[in-house]
């Protein structure tokens, strides 16, 4: 059976293109923009890309059309699509039909940190052994891709919260019916299609509909609007989870984690009052803890015990694109991450800083998701820069407001500036931290590249 997908290219689709291909269909697919790293996945395995859509899906003779959730009507190859009448789908339903109906899965939900949460719990099983498969919106470096079918019937998902096709407006996580959920997290976001944050909690309580009484639900203690959430009717045992600073004392029954030095590289973990035993990585702050303690909580729910999933966090390679340091030269160090929102900009600053007290922190900031676009959150976005140095802002095509209106930092309109100025401007010792959830239109190479020049 041939599957063509519409927008292979972004994170979910080409996951998903990837687990059909390992099931035995045969898959093509198209999508506007072709970049790294998802071009380089789908082109590995061996996966033919059409780009723009100014096509006919027909002429690729498909069984059965999958539409990613960027295409809209007006778009020619929908259009072309809907007049052929060729069957067609949405990923997130095809993927439940045909890939997790049968399956334990275990769903990352959450504004900030599935990837890497998802990431840290797909690990996990697989050091214990349990060959998951999964779906995940990065590369897993302990993996080197972002989905696989897996031997068991366990499945690690990053449940997205977006919508699911043109002709589907629910959020994608509700097709995926998962039996162990992480709630990480629940702030405003994704302004194109919500119009507040009561609209997103509606979503996340129908997710929570959709769970088993026999299931388990994994959230931070305190999170008032996942407490919100659970308010409307929760049938599905749930556990908490809370950071500890050293003078905090642990409360019955919840999960917990206490830092042991001030970057948080190391902490004790406990359940109550019981404590399993420490953690020393190589990761710092206080985000990086949290994703780590609620994979292992949701770990234990399919068996694993605390004691291996310590272990298995030694072995924790991290996912591209998430703080992932894509060279250092000329004394100073370029970071690669996918933070788009305040938050996730406040919280990747401040892990920086502490990992990296010795120098300058330098922030590169693309505001490129269609909230940042419509300057939605701009307010949030001018004070989740404290922690840096300096901060360089990027306004890319399509940003609908000034970012000079932000009075922070310096604003470029064009990359080729942004990369002299950071070339002149940064000094051995600093660390650069690229932040954009696009691809910076190749900052990343550019400027380890002339660094590399005014090093030689």
């Amino acid at each position: 059976m041939h599957l063509h997908f519409i927008g292979i290219c972004g994170t979910f689709m080409g996951s998903l293109a990837q687990l059909a291909l390992q099931a035995g269909y045969e898959v093509s697919g198209s999508d506007q923009d072709i970049y790294p790293p998802m071009s380089d996945q789908l082109i590995q395995a061996g996966i033919p890309i059409h780009q723009g859509y100014q096509y006919d899906p027909q002429s690729f003779q498909p069984d059965l059309v999958i539409v990613g959730n960027a295409l809209s009507r007006g778009t020619f190859c929908i259009e072309a699509l809907l007049n052929s009448q060729l069957a067609y789908t949405s990923g997130p339903q095809w993927l439940h039909e045909h890939l997790l109906k049968d399956r334990w899965v275990l769903g990352v939900a959450g504004t900030h940190g599935k990837t890497t949460t998802s990431s840290l719990l797909a690990w996990i099983l697989e050091y214990a052994g349990l060959a998951p498969g999964f779906l995940i919106g990065g590369v897993a470096e302990n993996f080197g891709i972002s989905a696989r079918l897996g031997d068991t019937p366990f499945f690690v998902i990053e449940a997205d919260e977006y919508d699911t096709a043109f002709f589907d407006k629910g959020s994608k996580f509700l097709h995926y019916h998962p039996r162990t959920l992480i709630m990480n997290n629940l702030e405003f976001d994704h302004a194109d299609i919500f119009s507040d944050l009561a609209a997103i909690q509606r979503q996340f309580h129908y997710l929570v509909r959709t769970l088993p009484s026999q299931g388990l639900i994994v959230y931070p203690q305190g999170e008032s609007a996942l407490d919100a959430v659970f308010a409307q009717g929760c049938w599905t045992p749930t556990q908490s989870l809370s950071l500890l600073t050293t003078d905090d004392e642990p409360k019955p029954a919840h999960w917990w984690s206490q830092a042991l030095t001030p970057c948080r590289r190391a902490w004790r973990l406990g359940l109550g009052e019981h404590v399993f035993g420490e953690c020393h990585w190589s990761y710092a702050g206080e985000h990086m803890q949290h994703n780590a303690l609620a994979a292992i909580a949701a770990a234990r729910h399919v068996g694993i015990t605390p004691e291996i999933s310590l272990q298995a966090l030694q072995g924790f390679q991290g996912v591209k694109r998430r703080m992932q340091l894509r060279g250092e030269v000329a004394g100073r160090r370029v970071f690669d991450d996918f933070a788009h929102h305040p938050t996730a900009i406040k919280t990747t600053l401040a892990a920086a800083r502490a990992t990296y007290p010795e120098g300058r922190l330098l922030a590169v900031i693309e505001p490129r998701s269609n909230t940042m676009k419509q300057g939605t959150l701009k307010a949030a976005l001018a004070t989740s820069v404290q922690a840096a140095d300096q901060v360089y802002w990027y306004q890319s095509e399509g940003v609908q407001w000034s970012l000079d209106t932000l009075g922070v930092g310096q604003v470029y309109t064009q990359a080729g500036d942004l990369l002299e100025a950071l070339v002149k401007q940064s000094r051995p010792q600093d660390t650069l931290v690229l932040m954009s959830n696009g691809s910076f239109a190749g900052l990343h190479t550019r400027l380890l590249d002339a660094l590399a020049n005014l090093s030689s």
